[in-house]
């Protein structure tokens, strides 16, 4: 490694892992289908550049995702870096003609399963270590226990995952094979359910607590101070608005952006750049501010933008920035703000 970021410990536990993380969602061939050779490129730019911590799963490319990071992970000294995957979702060998493929555009030939039981997740896990070619996991999140994925089944997910996902994860927990467990979702009210009926580690917030929407600060981030537990944020950027800013094309939340989006982050950048202060540095460090969130996790294909983020959380940002916004009603006056830079 290059570089030193900041680490930040994960709940009550010995884990800790960079401020900055790399999200595998894309290099799973999410929206595009990517070259081994270029994937392979950007997680060792990323492991170089000082990034310290990976998440992936067994949805992001059916496979592909996990194969892909293990490939490079593998050749480095372990306790340099910390991974994290996540269960809830088997993978079924299947036909190429009856994939589901979805948003992914090149997978393994396998179906998506979602299975929150106990037998599955011990699956799970093997399986993952299998695709890794690794034999350690130091954080499992249980993957998209919510209502956008399960609608009407929700409740039934969730007992589900509380009657067996959980246990399961605490057996790994108690046995030292798991250092940290927790879920990641994308929705604050799944959260505050898991949060009032399991002993987890960490969350995984997609989205949610950004410079656009701090989700969360009236009884989510509170229940993590009481209980102890902590925040792996992902999605800082909103699927690409605040890393570019509003222009042509943009995206939020995956989507063409709305209006009241494209007008708020005018605001925004524009209080940025009277800071010298680039959109994206604002965004990514601003859920640092939190004690509780542990390290912020962003989605790369390419190494320059790996190398670009790094250099974000090493940008020095004004206290005035962070009063200008609160000022202009940008901000909520609970967020609390970060005093970087963190690397």
């Amino acid at each position: 490694m290059d570089k030193k970021l900041s680490r930040r410990k994960v709940g009550r536990t010995s884990c800790e892992v960079s401020v900055l993380g790399m999200g595998g969602a894309p290099l799973g061939n999410l929206f595009e289908v990517l070259p081994d050779e270029l994937a392979l490129a950007t997680v060792e730019a990323a492991y170089k550049a000082g990034v310290g911590h990976f998440d992936m799963a067994p949805q992001y490319g059916h496979g592909v995702a996990e194969h892909r990071f293990g490939s490079i992970l593998r050749t480095k000294p372990r306790d340099s870096f910390t991974l994290s995957t996540k269960v809830g979702r088997l993978l079924k060998s299947a036909k190429s003609h009856e994939i589901k493929r979805g948003n992914w555009k090149s997978t393994l030939e396998f179906n998506i399963v979602h299975d929150y039981t106990y037998d599955a997740v011990m699956r799970s896990i093997e399986d993952s270590y299998q695709r890794l070619g690794m034999n350690r996991i130091d954080i499992a999140l249980i993957h998209d226990v919510d209502v956008a994925h399960h609608g009407d089944d929700y409740d039934a997910r969730f007992k589900e995952a509380i009657e067996g996902a959980v246990p399961a994860l605490q057996e790994l927990r108690r046995a030292g094979i798991i250092k940290a467990i927790g879920i990641g979702v994308n929705e604050v009210g799944p959260s505050v359910q898991f949060a009032k009926n399991a002993d987890l580690d960490c969350y995984m917030l997609a989205g949610r607590y950004s410079l656009l929407e701090q989700d969360g600060l009236d009884e989510l981030f509170p229940l993590a101070e009481k209980q102890g537990f902590s925040f792996l944020i992902a999605g800082p950027y909103k699927s690409g608005i605040l890393a570019t800013g509003a222009t042509p094309g943009a995206t939020h939340d995956y989507r063409a952006a709305p209006p009241e989006v494209v007008e708020k982050v005018n605001r925004l950048s524009a209080i940025c750049a009277r800071h010298n202060t680039p959109l994206a540095a604002a965004a990514v460090q601003f859920p640092l501010g939190q004690p509780r969130v542990a390290s912020v996790v962003t989605g790369a294909v390419r190494a320059h933008e790996i190398e670009q983020n790094v250099e974000l959380m090493a940008h020095k940002i004004p206290a005035d920035l962070w009063r200008e916004l609160r000022a202009e009603g940008l901000l909520s006056e609970a967020a609390p703000v970060p005093e970087g830079p963190f690397a």
